[in-house]
Protein backbone atom coordinates (compact mmCIF):
# COMPACT_ATOMS: atom_id res chain seq x y z
CA UNK A 1 0.00 0.00 0.00
CA UNK A 2 1.87 3.40 -1.35
CA UNK A 3 2.11 6.42 0.87
CA UNK A 4 3.32 9.64 0.45
CA UNK A 5 4.51 12.37 2.41
CA UNK A 6 4.71 16.06 1.89
CA UNK A 7 5.54 19.23 2.88
CA UNK A 8 3.33 22.00 1.45
CA UNK A 9 1.75 25.32 2.26
CA UNK A 10 -2.71 25.47 3.20
CA UNK A 11 -4.21 26.88 0.26
CA UNK A 12 -8.13 28.07 -0.25
CA UNK A 13 -10.20 27.61 -3.49
CA UNK A 14 -12.10 30.59 -4.75
CA UNK A 15 -15.34 31.13 -3.02
CA UNK A 16 -17.02 30.79 -5.93
CA UNK A 17 -15.78 27.19 -6.04
CA UNK A 18 -16.68 26.28 -2.57
CA UNK A 19 -13.65 28.34 -0.30
CA UNK A 20 -12.70 24.90 1.04
CA UNK A 21 -9.13 24.78 2.36
CA UNK A 22 -7.13 22.30 1.06
CA UNK A 23 -4.01 20.90 0.24
CA UNK A 24 -2.97 19.76 -3.40
CA UNK A 25 -2.17 16.18 -4.40
CA UNK A 26 -0.38 15.97 -7.65
CA UNK A 27 -1.89 13.42 -10.39
CA UNK A 28 1.21 11.69 -10.75
CA UNK A 29 0.79 10.36 -6.91
CA UNK A 30 -3.10 10.04 -7.58
CA UNK A 31 -2.17 7.81 -10.63
CA UNK A 32 0.18 5.29 -8.72
CA UNK A 33 -3.11 4.26 -6.28
CA UNK A 34 -4.83 1.14 -7.54
CA UNK A 35 -8.32 2.93 -8.11
CA UNK A 36 -6.73 6.03 -8.78
CA UNK A 37 -9.14 8.95 -8.14
CA UNK A 38 -11.48 6.78 -6.54
CA UNK A 39 -9.44 5.79 -3.73
CA UNK A 40 -10.46 6.66 0.21
CA UNK A 41 -7.44 8.09 1.88
CA UNK A 42 -5.89 8.66 5.53
CA UNK A 43 -4.57 11.80 5.91
CA UNK A 44 -2.06 12.38 8.63
CA UNK A 45 -1.24 16.41 8.98
CA UNK A 46 1.52 17.20 10.90
CA UNK A 47 1.97 13.72 12.67
CA UNK A 48 -1.10 14.47 15.26
CA UNK A 49 -4.40 14.76 13.23
CA UNK A 50 -5.45 11.29 11.07
CA UNK A 51 -8.91 11.65 9.48
CA UNK A 52 -10.58 9.62 5.90
CA UNK A 53 -10.81 11.49 3.12
CA UNK A 54 -11.38 11.65 -0.70
CA UNK A 55 -10.12 13.25 -3.55
CA UNK A 56 -11.47 16.24 -5.51
CA UNK A 57 -10.55 17.65 -8.86
CA UNK A 58 -8.72 20.43 -8.72
CA UNK A 59 -9.50 21.78 -12.43
CA UNK A 60 -6.00 21.42 -13.89
CA UNK A 61 -5.51 17.58 -13.79
CA UNK A 62 -4.47 17.55 -10.23
CA UNK A 63 -6.51 16.96 -7.12
CA UNK A 64 -6.90 18.67 -3.74
CA UNK A 65 -8.03 17.05 0.11
CA UNK A 66 -10.41 19.48 1.81
CA UNK A 67 -9.22 20.80 5.30
CA UNK A 68 -12.40 22.09 7.53
CA UNK A 69 -12.00 24.51 9.44
CA UNK A 70 -12.28 22.30 12.69
CA UNK A 71 -9.62 20.42 11.82
CA UNK A 72 -7.12 23.92 11.06
CA UNK A 73 -8.03 25.14 14.13
CA UNK A 74 -6.96 21.54 15.89
CA UNK A 75 -3.45 21.82 14.31
CA UNK A 76 -3.02 25.49 15.17
CA UNK A 77 -2.49 26.08 11.29
CA UNK A 78 -3.90 29.67 9.20
CA UNK A 79 -4.12 29.72 5.59
CA UNK A 80 -0.66 29.81 3.81
CA UNK A 81 0.73 28.39 7.16
CA UNK A 82 3.17 25.00 6.08
CA UNK A 83 2.14 21.72 6.57
CA UNK A 84 4.04 18.20 6.46
CA UNK A 85 1.06 15.83 5.79
CA UNK A 86 1.14 12.10 4.52
CA UNK A 87 -1.55 10.29 2.40
CA UNK A 88 -2.45 6.01 1.97
CA UNK A 89 -5.05 3.91 1.08
CA UNK A 90 -7.72 3.75 3.83
CA UNK A 91 -8.04 0.05 4.62
CA UNK A 92 -11.69 0.35 5.12
CA UNK A 93 -13.13 0.91 1.70
CA UNK A 94 -15.85 3.30 2.80
CA UNK A 95 -13.84 5.01 5.28
CA UNK A 96 -16.38 5.57 8.02
CA UNK A 97 -17.50 2.53 10.99
CA UNK A 98 -20.92 1.27 10.19
CA UNK A 99 -23.03 1.41 13.03
CA UNK A 100 -23.96 -1.63 14.87
CA UNK A 101 -27.90 -1.06 14.20
CA UNK A 102 -27.17 -1.15 10.14
CA UNK A 103 -24.76 -4.15 10.82
CA UNK A 104 -27.41 -6.06 12.48
CA UNK A 105 -29.85 -4.84 10.01
CA UNK A 106 -28.15 -6.14 6.76
CA UNK A 107 -27.43 -9.37 8.45
CA UNK A 108 -31.19 -10.36 9.05
CA UNK A 109 -32.55 -8.78 6.13
CA UNK A 110 -31.64 -10.38 2.79
CA UNK A 111 -33.45 -7.73 0.85
CA UNK A 112 -31.76 -4.80 2.97
CA UNK A 113 -28.51 -6.38 2.22
CA UNK A 114 -28.98 -6.62 -1.33
CA UNK A 115 -30.25 -2.95 -1.95
CA UNK A 116 -27.33 -2.36 0.17
CA UNK A 117 -24.72 -3.89 -1.90
CA UNK A 118 -26.24 -2.54 -4.68
CA UNK A 119 -25.30 1.12 -3.83
CA UNK A 120 -22.73 2.84 -4.56
CA UNK A 121 -19.79 3.62 -1.78
CA UNK A 122 -21.20 7.68 -1.99
CA UNK A 123 -24.71 6.13 -1.06
CA UNK A 124 -23.14 3.73 1.47
CA UNK A 125 -20.83 6.34 3.36
CA UNK A 126 -24.28 8.41 3.34
CA UNK A 127 -26.29 5.78 4.98
CA UNK A 128 -23.87 5.22 7.04
CA UNK A 129 -23.51 9.04 8.19
CA UNK A 130 -27.35 9.76 8.44
CA UNK A 131 -27.65 6.49 10.33
CA UNK A 132 -24.60 7.88 13.25
CA UNK A 133 -26.47 11.24 13.91
CA UNK A 134 -29.51 9.63 15.36
CA UNK A 135 -29.00 7.86 18.97
CA UNK A 136 -32.15 5.90 19.08
CA UNK A 137 -31.40 2.49 17.93
CA UNK A 138 -35.05 2.01 17.05
CA UNK A 139 -34.72 5.33 14.81
CA UNK A 140 -31.87 4.68 12.87
CA UNK A 141 -33.07 0.84 11.74
CA UNK A 142 -36.53 2.99 10.41
CA UNK A 143 -34.07 5.48 8.41
CA UNK A 144 -32.41 3.00 7.13
CA UNK A 145 -35.15 1.08 5.95
CA UNK A 146 -36.61 4.22 4.95
CA UNK A 147 -33.39 5.25 2.89
CA UNK A 148 -32.84 1.40 1.15
CA UNK A 149 -36.47 1.43 0.14
CA UNK A 150 -36.26 5.32 -1.42
CA UNK A 151 -32.91 3.80 -3.12
CA UNK A 152 -34.84 0.64 -4.41
CA UNK A 153 -37.46 3.27 -5.99
CA UNK A 154 -34.66 5.09 -8.00
CA UNK A 155 -32.70 2.33 -8.93
CA UNK A 156 -36.26 0.62 -10.88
Amino acid sequence: MPSFKFQQTIEQLEKRKGGYYHLIVKADVVNQFEKKRATRLKCVVEDNLSFSCGLNHYGDGNFYIILSTGNLKLLGKNLHDSVSFEIFEDPNPLGVEMPEALEALLAQDENAAEIFDNLTDGKKRSLIHLIRKLKNVETQIQKALSFLAEQKLKSR
